[in-house]
């Protein structure tokens, strides 16, 4: 049975979260707000928080540098994943995967048309390993953070989800899906 198992141990994650925007500072960037109290209300620790401009260049330095740092599990981006000029988060970030995870971009996908309808395909939702590390990027709305988080990442970054779930699949969580 899948779900959440209250009687298991919960191990929080060390989770980053980068903005990527033109237009967004600390004071009206409600997504990445958004997701750093969905995480640390679900029990995990922020790790880092940046907001960067919509290059190539700038989106890859905080990642780099995080994906480097062993005190960082997963790192979430919020942003430039659609099709105007400006939007290159996919084109920034991929080239760092060792692994694509194709079945998230699908379930986003599935999820956000219940939302939005077939503008979903107006988005570039995707995530994949780089090192060690899980990174998701996700649209700048907060609704897209909404149902990105309330209906996959707060399930999949939980230790206590079963079958197992990808915190399982952390390096020093190894243990917790064996």
């Amino acid at each position: 049975m899948s779900g959440i198992d209250r009687s298991a141990t919960f191990h929080p994650l060390n989770i980053a979260v980068l903005t990527v925007s033109d237009t967004r500072d600390e004071t009206t960037d409600t997504s990445g707000k958004l997701l750093t109290e969905r995480l640390v209300e679900a029990g995990h620790k922020l790790a880092g928080r940046a907001i960067v401009r919509d290059e190539v260049e700038a989106i890859r330095e905080p990642i780099e540098r995080w994906i480097g740092d062993p005190g960082v599990d997963v790192v979430i981006s919020t942003g430039g994943t659609g099709f105007s000029p400006r939007d290159v988060t996919p084109e920034a970030v991929k080239p760092l995967f060792r692994r694509e995870m194709d079945g998230f971009a699908v379930l986003f996908h599935q999820i956000s048309q219940a939302s939005v309808g077939v503008a979903t395909l107006q988005s570039r939702a995707f995530a994949g390993q780089a090192r060690d590390t899980f990174i998701f990027c996700l649209p700048g709305s907060n609704g897209a953070c909404r149902d990105g988080w309330d209906h996959i990442l707060a399930f999949e970054l939980d230790s206590r989800h079963k079958p197992c779930s990808l915190a399982g699949m952390i390096p020093r969580l190894r243990h917790v899906c064996a």
